[in-house]
């Protein structure tokens, strides 16, 4: 015979499911909530905006593409004003991954370095730091010293907000240490950014999309300088159509090691292992071209 639950036990547990209110506050609310209301004497102006993928274009037309194109799920906005002085726009943008932020503060990394989230750089009234799958922007209408003291101070405060640190994406890890220029890395997905950075053609001939993940950075030795582009595909099936697709048309002139001169007498190369492809886009000499390839494809992870 079962046991009856007692009656009080079952207003208890009517009470937990049904009376008190699941938060569904998500990364950008329980964010908002403990964000400073004041940074020296700027205060919060007015109530905080909130974007999605689609709205931002209302907020900020002519990058709304770039956050799009790294997979952004919403913004919180919020300005703050001082007595005297020009205002402060703190804008954090929650992507879908670390990675994805990580890939917004590639995309325009020139300034001055600062030790805050897991990477900053300042300039000319404007401050941007990555951190977790946060991308965090603060810009002041006037770039005087008070502004940029209240930037890196507010920035601080919003970086030890967020709790956690992010990975790094893991493709990353396959470019050679040797000659590597950190500060060159753009990480990115897609056809319309890689062009940004560096110009392909005008069609998407190595089939890049959103569930591709493609790198590119400069190398410096002593010998020359190289560009190089490493991608990985959702299979190798689609890394085997880009390649011969990139061979077609951009390098037809490649010899069997996939390798050619270009007509500015820089060599460029392409190489293909499992659902990896890697170009060397401009090397100052076939050595460089090849052993940059070796390195690239030649290691497995």
């Amino acid at each position: 015979m079962a046991k009856k639950i007692p009656t009080l036990l079952l207003t208890a547990l009517w009470m937990v499911f049904f009376m008190i209110p699941m938060s569904d506050a998500g990364p950008l609310e329980e964010l908002q909530s403990v964000l400073p209301e004041k940074v020296l004497t700027w205060s919060k102006a007015e109530e905080d905006q909130f974007y999605d993928s689609q709205t931002i274009f209302d907020y900020i037309d002519g990058a709304g593409e770039v956050y799009r194109a790294y997979n952004m799920q919403r913004c919180l906005s919020r300005r703050y004003v001082p007595p005297e002085g020009p205002p402060i726009i703190l804008d954090v943008f929650e992507m879908a991954s670390s990675y994805d932020a990580f890939g917004v503060f590639t995309h325009d990394p020139d300034g001055e370095g600062l030790a805050v989230g897991q990477g900053a750089v300042y300039r000319s009234g404007w401050l941007g730091f990555w951190k977790d799958r946060f991308f965090v922007s603060l810009y002041a209408d006037e770039d005087t010293e008070a502004a940029k003291q209240a930037l890196r101070e507010l920035a601080g405060k919003v970086a030890s907000l967020i709790k956690k640190e992010g990975p790094k994406p893991q493709i990353l890890s396959r470019l050679p240490k040797k000659g590597l220029q950190a500060a060159s890395i753009r990480y990115f997905h897609d056809h319309p950014v890689l062009n940004r950075h560096y110009f392909i053609s005008t069609e998407n001939i190595l089939r890049l999309g959103g569930r591709t993940e493609a790198v590119l950075a400069t190398y410096q030795f002593k010998e020359g300088a190289a560009q190089i582009l490493l991608v990985i595909y959702p299979d190798a099936e689609k890394a085997k159509e880009a390649y011969s697709s990139f061979l077609k048309h951009y390098l037809p002139d490649a010899d069997p090691s996939g390798m050619a001169r270009l007509e500015n007498k820089k060599w460029c190369g392409a190489s293909l292992k499992g659902s990896f492809l890697a170009v060397v886009l401009e090397a100052d000499s076939r050595e460089i071209t090849k052993d940059l390839l070796g390195g690239l494809i030649g290691k497995d992870k």
